[in-house]
């Protein structure tokens, strides 16, 4: 590979030739400013915020597009570079809203940070300044254009999740970031992932909050208001309170949830079992009766979403499982109901989710196990809210003892715990198949040619003579390649594993926001992930079916094996053909 020598604020540094300014000073240690790159994704020089002095060129240049020669001069913080840079911001300013102190974005935004920085005049450029409605139609997210810098970071993401139902919408002073037709999102195939919310460097695009709700109802003398966490929270709640990426805070997560005033806090990992050993017997009926396959996971609401969206006529591929919120949430006002002598519409549940497609799947129908229309979560939170509420209550979260969850809905495994990681549905999967098949205690649990964060893995596995042919992938743009390929008879895959988030739960669009510094030199999916697989190396169970809750359940509530008739009405689900775009 040919390098290049060039200085970087008079540092020596040699670079790979094809390299940008960007790419040079980082390797230098010098981090320049940027507000619409973000890596391999959005390289399009648009913000101006990344300007720099390099000898060879005529003015200041872009340093995330401009190339590096050999012997190239780099200044990245002279007097003319700070001076751009301080009006450019201004400029930015003069259309934007600059309500700082009610702003859900106000000290974690890209922008605030940066004109906090270069000592910006916020009045600077005063003249024109188009006003905006805010679009509240989706359950999900709500956009606020006055607030866009348009930078095309959610354009650049909802592009690469394949959807790409926002784009820039008119030109000049009245260019804005849109859908087709001045459409509502929610009038658009949008699949709710939320990817948008996490590259935003300002709170143009922000997830809907529903932390109001959950505050109504823990004062609610009349409600037992209980809570579930997402295996992946565990593993990224705490970089909301700037502990470090990839730091396992489930102790704390539990004692919080207690502090908030939750009646009981009961682990999403219970139903990630559940859902394993009804998708298995699901899996194991289809090949034995020769339903339909390749059976693909149904536990992202934002892949199902997409999947009835885009591929409507190949629904009957989708497992008729629900998510391990959905079953969490039936198993709480059913089971849990019973024992307890509560009535199911006086139990609330609230969900802590990595996804905001979450909020959208709440509210799916055919989710009401307990019956009479009583939903089975009554509300989905983001990590992101959670911490909102955790801050409000004047919570000291990194000072608090490490907690354990409530037991009545089972113990947890590190089957369930691998949910939050791309591939770990999958193997957690193959652990109880591997068992069920072979009639016995398998000591080899670790399928590692799942693992990773590779967008599209294969794997083949020989389990008591039958070869069975396995799939994963995340990012709906993944998910189309994989549905390409069935639809045309290419693919002889047995189960497939699809996540609509690039890198499954743990990089859920509802998860904590980095600045795009980070999320361009850390690889925060398998970090995070990472937090995870250890969680599972220590766990005594490390298997779905040996979760004691399980026997308990089949045996004396729902009164027959996986996949019995109660089972069945409680836990799975059915879908449906959406259309793309409203009439």
């Amino acid at each position: 590979m040919e390098m290049l020598n060039v200085t970087v604020n008079g540092i020596a540094v040699s670079v790979p030739k094809g390299s940008t300014i960007l790419e040079a000073a980082r390797a230098a240690g010098v981090e320049i400013p940027t507000l619409c790159y973000m890596k391999e994704k959005n390289e399009i020089g648009a913000c101006r915020i990344c300007v720099v002095e390099a000898t060879g060129a005529r003015g200041l240049v872009t340093a995330c597009v401009y190339p590096v020669t050999e012997g190239m001069a780099i200044q990245t913080n002279t007097a003319k570079v700070r001076a751009a840079r301080k009006t450019t911001l201004e400029l930015i300013l003069s259309t934007h809203d600059k309500n700082c102190l009610s702003c859900s974005r106000s000290t974690n935004c890209e922008l605030q940070k940066l004109c906090l920085e270069y000592g910006v005049d916020s009045k600077a450029f005063e003249g024109f300044k188009p006003v905006y409605e805010l679009d509240y139609s989706t359950p999900h997210l709500v956009r606020d254009n006055n607030k866009c810098i348009l930078c095309r970071r959610c354009v650049a993401v909802c592009n690469e999740q394949f959807v790409s139902v926002i784009g820039a919408n008119n030109r000049g002073i009245d260019t804005c970031i849109g859908q087709p037709f001045d459409l509502t999102l929610n009038d658009t195939p949008c699949i709710s992932c939320g990817q948008c919310t996490v590259v935003c460097p300002t709170a143009a695009l922000v997830e809907k909050d529903d932390t109001d709700k959950v505050w109504a109802a823990l004062a609610d003398p009349t409600k037992h208001v209980v809570v579930q966490t997402a295996p992946s929270i565990r593993a990224t709640l705490g970089e909301c309170f700037d502990m470090p990426i990839g730091t396992n805070v489930e102790g704390k997560m539990v004692a919080a949830l207690r502090r908030l005033g939750f009646e009981k806090v009961f682990d999403t990992n219970t139903a990630a079992d559940f859902t394993i050993v009804e998708e298995a017997t699901e899996l194991l009926e289809r090949v034995k009766n020769g339903g339909t396959l390749p059976m693909i996971t149904s536990c992202s609401p934002g892949w199902v979403k997409f999947c009835e969206l885009y591929y409507p006529d190949m629904i009957n591929h989708l497992s008729s499982c629900k998510s391990p919120q959905q079953m969490g949430g039936a198993l709480i006002k059913t089971y849990w109901a019973d024992k307890m002598g509560y009535k199911p519409e006086d139990i609330f549940v609230v969900s802590i989710m990595p996804c905001t497609a979450k909020k959208f799947e709440v509210g799916r129908d055919d989710m009401s196990a307990a019956g009479n229309g009583i939903a089975d979560v009554d509300v989905a939170l983001t990590t992101r809210e959670l911490a909102k509420m955790i801050g409000r209550a004047g919570i000291k979260f990194t000072a608090l003892p490490d907690e354990e969850f409530d037991t009545a809905l089972g113990v947890d495994t590190g089957a369930a715990v691998i949910f939050g990681a791309t591939g770990g549905v999958m193997e957690a999967a193959l652990r109880t198949a591997n068992d069920v098949l072979t009639g016995k205690d398998n000591k080899e649990i670790e399928f590692h040619e799942v693992r990773g964060t590779d967008g599209l893995k294969e794997a083949t596995y020989n389990i008591a003579g039958m070869e069975i042919k396995v799939a994963v992938a995340s990012g709906a743009a993944n998910a189309k390649l994989v549905m390409d390929k069935i639809a045309k008879g290419e693919a002889d895959w047995t189960f497939v594993e699809i996540m609509g988030c690039p890198g499954g739960c743990v990089n859920g669009g509802g998860q904590p926001i980095q600045p795009q510094y980070v999320r361009d030199t850390v690889d925060l999916k398998a970090v995070r992930a990472q937090a995870l697989y250890a969680q599972d190396q220590k766990m005594e169970l490390r298997k779905s079916h040996n979760n004691p809750i399980i026997k308990e359940v089949y045996e004396n509530y729902f009164k027959g094996g996986y996949g019995c008739h109660k089972a069945h009405h409680t836990l799975h689900t059915s879908y449906v053909a959406r259309q793309k775009f409203a009439k």
